[in-house]
């Protein structure tokens, strides 16, 4: 907890430094000022009372007594502001820093782990808001001890033993509160899934993406009821917290007000019998009830900062996590491919509870050379082009780049060395150029060479002719410009196909790279389209090494070699004309394919 409070303290230090120095002095001002009112109370009642014969000091008093009224009221209105100051900084630099943590993880692992999810999602809840809630509560801390120490000195002088009375009472606060603040904790963490469920059942009812199944399936209130669902459980579990807590705070309310009772009689008992002058009764009554506030708040502010500890400690475990991917300390330069990539005795899953993607797969892939990869869904292709990538690393076996085991390598220079089109791409809701650049983001301002390779992708004369150019927005998201000015303009949805072209534009952009994986590159277009396609890829990768993968078996003939991958196994393993002719599997995918298109054509004739 020491720990985790010193680094919530160091980012909001990092973040606004000057502030954070005036805000520790606004609080401990605001600390002084209680106390010092009820010492000048006092002696103003004092000075007033001309039996004691005090002197006449009451206008200095009362001078005095007003500067610290106005301070009371300033205070807290420099410490609101100075608190936002340092809340909107410091969740600046959080924020940067979790995302600068998650960019960190080369794989995909974690991205996949629904309990990495929960702990991402309360992360980016407590980055900024917790970090500032605990420096404010630590300086909330040092204040409310320091008030603490001034009431208790002013009790002391009137009666001990009602200080430790007092304390004692309190006691029984502290432990509750606690156990209040951890219960709470653990309630945030339980409830994680059950948010984010709600989350994803909302995002579907407002997303564009899902509009038109939702529609036209009429699912909108089966997801609308889901998403009641959740919310209602998760209200039902705070409501339940919030009558334990109530029940809890109604009896320490009770206790607390028994002892301030009983030491207000005691008081009144001593006055009347001319122990206690009227400004020593003012300023017991002040005291006792300062020193149970001070005792109450600083409970209170322990509670919550041992809450937000806790939420805070998910933000750390991100920002303190180890790479998912060992690298080593000194890699290995990866150069050009000279050879070719190698897999030997390859076995994956995704979990030690999970069954096997990959069997032992061994396969090489000569350098210049185009493998196509066949198989039914499932088979463990998409699984094998992520290894290849290292998003993953094998569970058994290695995957070799000129006799290197992948795993000596960065994986961030291994991936300069390849291009890729994934099935599942991207649609970014940014503009056209960008949607393009994002294949090599470092030359986004080259609008030459974004061009060039929409036009080597069959998708230039789309982009041209949008309303802005290249700089349309490819999104009904946002609008072009400001959201108040008259001439904003509305973005651009694109066909299936088009965002395909788009795709592989993305991967012409980032150029000729060692190794080229094209993930059904083809999907989605007509034959015409398909066509030019599969030309315009073949002149592409011309000379480098490439892995292609297509349920369209037109695509894949011209392969070097091909591989038939069932049930995470290598089945087969050469070239169109000799798996046709040994009546495998491929065979058999490639006469079911071909029997279709010739039924279509007698159809049509």
């Amino acid at each position: 907890m020491v720990r985790t409070s010193l680094a919530a303290v160091r980012l909001a230090w990092r973040a606004a430094p000057a502030f954070v120095l005036c805000y520790g002095c606004v609080v401990l001002g605001q600390a002084a000022t209680p106390v010092s009112a009820a010492w000048l109370m006092k002696t103003l009642i004092d000075q007033l009372d001309p039996r004691l014969g005090a002197g006449d000091r009451t206008v200095p008093v009362a001078v005095a007594l007003t500067v610290v009224g106005v301070l009371a009221a300033l205070l807290p209105q420099l410490e609101r502001f100075l608190g936002e100051h340092i809340g909107r900084a410091t969740g600046l630099l959080a924020q940067d820093r979790l995302y600068a943590a998650l960019d960190t993880f080369s794989g995909l692992g974690r991205f996949e782990d629904p309990g990495f999810q929960d702990r991402l999602r309360l992360a980016q809840q407590a980055a900024g808001v917790t970090s500032t809630q605990l420096v404010s509560d630590l300086f909330g801390i040092v204040a409310k001890m320091l008030t603490l120490a001034g009431f208790v000195t002013a009790l002391c002088l009137i009666s001990p033993l009602m200080v430790g009375f007092v304390v004692a009472a309190v006691v029984p606060v502290m432990l509750a509160e606690l156990a209040m603040a951890r219960q709470r904790a653990a309630l945030a963490w339980g409830l994680s899934p059950v948010e984010r469920r709600e989350l994803f059942f909302s995002g579907l009812l407002s997303s564009l993406e899902a509009a038109t199944e939702i529609r036209l399936f009429n699912i909108g209130p089966f997801l609308r009821r889901r998403m009641i669902g959740e919310r209602t459980t998760a209200n039902r579990a705070r409501s339940a917290q919030e009558r334990r807590e109530l029940r809890t705070q109604a009896l320490l309310a009770v206790l607390a007000a028994a002892v301030s009772g009983g030491g207000l009689l005691w008081a009144v008992a001593r006055a009347r019998a001319g122990v206690f002058s009227v400004g020593d009764l003012t300023l017991f009554v002040t005291s006792v009830g300062g020193v149970q506030a001070a005792l109450s708040a600083l409970v209170l502010v322990i509670a919550r900062s041992n809450q937000q500890l806790m939420l805070f400690r998910h933000y750390q475990d991100i920002i303190e996590a180890e790479p998912d991917l060992p690298v080593p300390p000194r890699p290995a330069p990866i150069t050009a491919l000279r050879r070719g990539i190698e897999l030997r005795d390859v076995w994956f899953r995704y979990a030690d509870d999970h069954p096997w993607v990959l069997r032992g797969v061994s396969l090489f892939i000569p350098q210049g050379a185009v493998l196509g990869l066949v198989g039914r869904n499932g088979a463990g292709k998409s699984t094998l082009v992520k290894l290849l990538c290292r998003f993953y690393d094998p569970t058994r076996g290695e995957i070799l780049w000129d006799g290197v085991d992948l795993r000596r390598h960065d994986p961030r220079a291994l991936r300069e060395r390849i291009s890729a089109l994934f099935q599942d791409f991207m649609h970014y809701d940014l503009s056209a150029a960008e949607n393009v650049a994002v294949g090599d983001i470092q030359r986004l301002d080259d609008r030459g060479a974004i061009e060039e390779a929409s036009r080597v992708a069959g998708s230039h004369a789309t982009l041209a002719a949008l309303p802005r150019g290249y700089d349309t927005l490819l999104t009904r998201m946002f609008r072009t410009f400001g959201e108040d000015d008259d001439d904003a303009q509305s973005g651009v949805l694109l066909s299936g196909g088009q965002w395909q072209r788009i795709a592989l534009a993305r991967a012409m952009f980032r150029g000729r790279r060692d190794l080229m994986i094209l993930d059904e590159p083809s999907a989605g277009l007509d034959a015409v389209a398909e066509h030019e396609v599969n030309d315009l890829v073949k002149r592409h990768r011309a000379g480098a090494t490439a892995v292609l993968i297509s349920h369209r078996m037109s695509s894949l003939r011209d392969a070097d070699v091909l591989a038939v991958l069932r049930d995470g196994r290598i089945a087969e393993v050469g070239s169109h004309d000799e798996l046709i002719d040994s009546g495998g599997d491929y065979a058999a995918l490639f006469e079911t394919q071909a029997s279709g298109y010739s039924d279509v054509q007698r159809s049509l004739s």
